[in-house]
Protein backbone atom coordinates (compact mmCIF):
# COMPACT_ATOMS: atom_id res chain seq x y z
CA UNK A 1 0.00 0.00 0.00
CA UNK A 2 1.55 3.07 -1.32
CA UNK A 3 -0.08 5.15 1.69
CA UNK A 4 0.67 3.16 4.45
CA UNK A 5 4.41 5.08 5.35
CA UNK A 6 6.38 3.17 8.29
CA UNK A 7 8.05 4.88 11.21
CA UNK A 8 10.89 2.63 12.50
CA UNK A 9 14.47 2.59 13.95
CA UNK A 10 15.96 2.43 17.31
CA UNK A 11 13.73 1.69 20.66
CA UNK A 12 13.41 5.08 22.68
CA UNK A 13 14.48 7.25 19.20
CA UNK A 14 11.22 9.13 19.90
CA UNK A 15 8.64 6.96 17.19
CA UNK A 16 5.88 7.98 19.36
CA UNK A 17 6.09 11.26 19.55
CA UNK A 18 6.31 11.75 16.20
CA UNK A 19 3.18 9.45 15.45
CA UNK A 20 1.38 11.52 18.17
CA UNK A 21 2.71 14.86 15.86
CA UNK A 22 1.51 13.24 12.89
CA UNK A 23 -2.24 12.62 14.34
CA UNK A 24 -2.03 16.10 15.54
CA UNK A 25 -1.71 17.08 11.60
CA UNK A 26 -4.67 14.67 10.81
CA UNK A 27 -3.35 11.73 9.60
CA UNK A 28 -4.40 8.27 10.55
CA UNK A 29 -2.04 6.72 13.01
CA UNK A 30 -1.32 2.57 14.19
CA UNK A 31 0.36 2.60 16.89
CA UNK A 32 3.34 0.13 17.82
CA UNK A 33 2.16 -3.85 17.73
CA UNK A 34 4.87 -4.54 20.25
CA UNK A 35 3.92 -1.99 23.12
CA UNK A 36 -0.09 -3.28 22.53
CA UNK A 37 0.98 -6.39 23.18
CA UNK A 38 3.04 -6.04 26.24
CA UNK A 39 0.37 -3.74 27.85
CA UNK A 40 -1.84 -6.69 27.25
CA UNK A 41 0.47 -9.47 28.50
CA UNK A 42 1.81 -7.58 31.56
CA UNK A 43 -2.74 -6.44 32.18
CA UNK A 44 -3.36 -10.69 31.91
CA UNK A 45 -0.42 -12.45 33.39
CA UNK A 46 0.27 -13.17 29.87
CA UNK A 47 3.63 -14.68 28.78
CA UNK A 48 4.26 -13.62 25.38
CA UNK A 49 6.71 -10.94 26.20
CA UNK A 50 9.62 -9.94 24.75
CA UNK A 51 11.71 -11.45 27.59
CA UNK A 52 9.80 -14.19 28.84
CA UNK A 53 9.02 -15.68 25.49
CA UNK A 54 10.13 -13.61 22.71
CA UNK A 55 8.87 -16.30 20.15
CA UNK A 56 5.50 -15.91 20.57
CA UNK A 57 5.94 -12.34 21.39
CA UNK A 58 6.95 -11.66 17.83
CA UNK A 59 4.50 -14.33 16.60
CA UNK A 60 1.57 -12.24 17.81
CA UNK A 61 2.99 -8.86 16.56
CA UNK A 62 3.15 -10.62 12.77
CA UNK A 63 -0.85 -10.95 13.85
CA UNK A 64 -1.27 -7.50 15.08
CA UNK A 65 0.64 -6.15 12.37
CA UNK A 66 -1.81 -7.88 9.60
CA UNK A 67 -5.06 -6.94 11.62
CA UNK A 68 -4.14 -3.07 11.57
CA UNK A 69 -3.22 -3.05 7.93
CA UNK A 70 -6.17 -4.69 7.17
CA UNK A 71 -8.18 -1.95 9.40
CA UNK A 72 -6.28 0.48 8.18
CA UNK A 73 -7.22 -0.02 4.45
CA UNK A 74 -10.55 1.58 5.21
CA UNK A 75 -8.61 4.78 6.45
CA UNK A 76 -8.51 7.10 3.86
CA UNK A 77 -5.28 9.14 3.20
CA UNK A 78 -1.86 8.65 4.59
CA UNK A 79 -1.77 6.03 7.41
CA UNK A 80 1.33 6.34 9.65
CA UNK A 81 3.00 2.98 11.54
CA UNK A 82 4.87 2.64 14.53
CA UNK A 83 6.95 -0.01 13.51
CA UNK A 84 4.45 -2.93 12.02
CA UNK A 85 4.67 -5.83 9.86
CA UNK A 86 8.87 -5.54 8.95
CA UNK A 87 9.73 -5.40 11.93
CA UNK A 88 8.74 -8.49 13.47
CA UNK A 89 9.12 -10.27 10.16
CA UNK A 90 12.68 -9.26 10.52
CA UNK A 91 12.90 -10.17 14.68
CA UNK A 92 11.29 -13.36 13.87
CA UNK A 93 13.70 -14.60 10.86
CA UNK A 94 16.29 -13.36 13.33
CA UNK A 95 15.58 -15.39 15.81
CA UNK A 96 14.04 -18.34 14.53
CA UNK A 97 15.76 -18.19 11.19
CA UNK A 98 12.60 -18.50 9.20
CA UNK A 99 12.28 -16.83 6.00
CA UNK A 100 9.61 -14.53 7.44
CA UNK A 101 10.89 -11.39 5.75
CA UNK A 102 11.13 -12.71 2.10
CA UNK A 103 6.96 -14.23 2.64
CA UNK A 104 5.65 -11.36 4.44
CA UNK A 105 7.93 -8.46 3.03
CA UNK A 106 7.05 -9.05 -0.71
CA UNK A 107 3.44 -9.88 0.11
CA UNK A 108 2.53 -6.80 2.33
CA UNK A 109 4.27 -3.92 1.02
CA UNK A 110 4.25 -0.27 2.18
CA UNK A 111 5.52 3.24 0.99
CA UNK A 112 8.80 3.45 -0.44
CA UNK A 113 9.99 5.83 1.76
CA UNK A 114 10.28 4.30 5.02
CA UNK A 115 11.79 6.53 8.14
CA UNK A 116 13.97 5.37 10.93
CA UNK A 117 14.74 6.22 14.16
CA UNK A 118 18.65 6.55 14.89
CA UNK A 119 20.13 5.89 18.02
CA UNK A 120 19.74 8.70 20.35
CA UNK A 121 21.20 8.26 23.80
CA UNK A 122 19.87 11.44 25.47
CA UNK A 123 16.04 10.60 25.21
CA UNK A 124 16.35 7.17 25.86
CA UNK A 125 14.41 5.85 28.77
CA UNK A 126 13.19 2.48 29.37
CA UNK A 127 10.08 1.74 31.02
CA UNK A 128 7.53 -0.88 32.48
CA UNK A 129 6.78 -1.95 28.28
CA UNK A 130 10.36 -1.34 27.52
CA UNK A 131 12.97 -3.23 29.36
CA UNK A 132 15.89 -3.73 26.73
CA UNK A 133 18.58 -1.44 27.19
CA UNK A 134 19.98 0.53 24.69
CA UNK A 135 22.55 -1.51 23.14
CA UNK A 136 19.83 -4.41 22.11
CA UNK A 137 18.18 -0.99 20.99
CA UNK A 138 20.99 -0.09 18.76
CA UNK A 139 21.76 -3.88 17.49
CA UNK A 140 17.86 -3.69 16.45
CA UNK A 141 18.32 -0.70 14.60
CA UNK A 142 21.24 -2.12 12.58
CA UNK A 143 19.70 -4.61 11.72
CA UNK A 144 16.71 -3.08 10.51
CA UNK A 145 18.76 -0.99 8.37
CA UNK A 146 19.77 -3.66 6.23
CA UNK A 147 16.96 -5.54 6.48
CA UNK A 148 14.53 -2.57 4.65
CA UNK A 149 16.79 -1.62 1.66
CA UNK A 150 17.24 -5.05 0.89
CA UNK A 151 13.34 -5.24 0.65
CA UNK A 152 13.41 -2.46 -1.97
CA UNK A 153 12.61 0.28 0.78
CA UNK A 154 14.68 3.78 0.82
CA UNK A 155 15.47 4.96 4.21
CA UNK A 156 15.46 8.03 5.99
CA UNK A 157 17.51 8.86 8.71
CA UNK A 158 15.19 10.88 11.05
CA UNK A 159 17.29 14.62 12.17
CA UNK A 160 17.79 14.25 16.08
CA UNK A 161 16.27 17.85 15.99
CA UNK A 162 12.63 18.76 17.73
CA UNK A 163 9.31 16.57 16.86
CA UNK A 164 7.89 19.24 14.58
CA UNK A 165 11.29 19.52 12.49
CA UNK A 166 10.95 15.86 12.54
CA UNK A 167 7.06 15.99 11.63
CA UNK A 168 8.13 18.22 8.43
CA UNK A 169 10.91 15.99 6.99
CA UNK A 170 8.28 13.21 6.92
CA UNK A 171 5.93 15.77 5.00
CA UNK A 172 8.53 17.12 3.08
CA UNK A 173 9.92 13.56 1.87
CA UNK A 174 6.71 12.65 1.24
CA UNK A 175 5.36 15.73 -0.67
CA UNK A 176 3.30 16.47 1.79
CA UNK A 177 4.57 20.21 2.86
Amino acid sequence: MDRFVILSGCSGGGKSTLLEALRLHGHHVVEEPGRRIVMEELNSGGSALPWVDTAAFVRRAIDMSLADREAAATFPGIVFFDRGLIDAASALEHLTGEPALTSYGQLHRYNKHVFLTPPWPEIYVGDRERRHDLSEAIAEYERLSVDYPALGYEIHILPKVGVADRADFVHSILGLS
